[in-house]
């Protein structure tokens, strides 16, 4: 059985059909706020995908996003408003950001060959890449015309920009209601949940200037206003493109604690080691894990079959790791092995 590799791909899980686990074994970990919030199909179908379940409200965010540009170009040329023409920018990218990771999704949910095992679910997360240096640049594009302006006597209409400013406003909390649910389960829709709400808060701002122009004059506060929307848009840049980065570099899933995984494993009878334990993301909401698991020389009586079904049904059960390989290994052969992973 030595050198034997087990890859379970998410079919007929025991834990659905309610795994009884031994008494030894401990309890699942508690999810961050209480809740464990995630359901067991996270198989390589391209439906799982966290952006695929979410595609339909992408698309009714896209339609919303698009109209709104529009309108707050046309505000921001009568207007003469930096402040709207900035918020204006921000939607287009935001309208980009989501039709990119719309194209990406349906490329995701393309099958598997034997020269792309996973498909092109990565592509998912190379969007949000995109999407976040998007956010990045127009930042900068806001900054520099900001700074260009200073020092010059722009006269801004603050009617226009303030009709412009609210509908963008409510087109955006609308948006927003939409993207709410799917934000914690896709990378993508993460994205432009953060852009909507960045949208949101920039239209409050243009707002707020807009009314103290109309009543003081004082148009250098659309300067300031724009000033604020880049100021709204960096750190959201930043958080996506640290989650985007983690993913690339395959480090352990914000949600997973593998010294907590190994203890489940062991806790499996027959089970006395586990080494070159990894996990890591493919795309969003799909975490994979693999591991070498040491079986005693007394549990080689037993079924080896039952050890990896109940290994198997730990981790989907307790860590929502149905793409996981194991190999199982008997203990005269753990010598022969070199731990990647203590």
């Amino acid at each position: 059985m030595s050198g034997e590799t087990h890859d379970h791909h998410g079919h007929d899980h025991d834990h659905e059909r309610g795994h009884a686990f031994g008494e030894a074994h401990p309890p699942r970990p508690a999810a961050e706020g209480g809740d464990h919030g995630h359901g067991h199909s996270h198989g390589l179908e391209g439906h799982s995908t966290g952006t695929g379940k979410h595609r339909k409200k992408l698309v009714i965010v896209l339609c919303i996003t698009f109209a709104i540009f529009f309108v707050q170009v046309i505000g921001a040329f009568i207007a003469n408003s930096l402040a709207l023409l900035a918020d204006a920018g921000h939607m287009l990218t935001d309208a980009l950001g989501v039709t990119i990771a719309l194209i990406a999704s349906l490329l995701a949910a393309l099958p598997a060959t034997s020269k792309r095992t996973f498909g092109l679910m990565r592509v998912e997360v190379l969007a949000a890449l995109a999407n976040g240096i998007i956010l990045g640049v127009i930042c900068v594009v806001i900054v520099v015309e900001g700074i260009r302006r200073f020092g010059t006597e722009v006269e801004v209409a603050a009617g226009p920009m303030l009709i412009a400013a609210i509908i963008g406003a409510v087109a955006n909390l609308v948006s927003l209601l939409i993207l709410q649910s799917g934000q914690k389960e896709s990378l993508n829709v993460r994205g432009a949940y953060l852009e909507v709400l960045g949208d949101l808060l920039g239209s409050v701002a243009v707002i707020i200037a807009a009314i103290i122009i109309l009543f003081t004059g004082w148009y250098i506060v659309d300067q300031l206003a724009s000033f604020a929307i880049a100021l709204l848009i960096a750190p959201r840049a930043y958080s996506l493109l640290k989650d985007v980065v983690r993913v690339l570099l395959e480090a352990t899933p914000k949600d997973v604690d593998l010294d907590q995984t190994r203890e489940h494993l062991l806790s499996v009878p027959g089970v006395t080691d586990v080494h070159d334990l990894h996990a890591w993301t493919i795309t969003s909401g799909v975490n994979a894990l693999s591991a070498h698991v040491v079986i005693d020389e007394t549990a080689e009586q037993r079924d080896y079959h039952e050890i990896l079904d109940e290994l198997h049904a730990c981790l989907g059960e307790h860590f929502d790791s149905d793409h996981s390989t194991l190999q199982l290994e008997p203990a005269k052969h753990v010598h022969h092995e070199h731990a990647l992973h203590a």
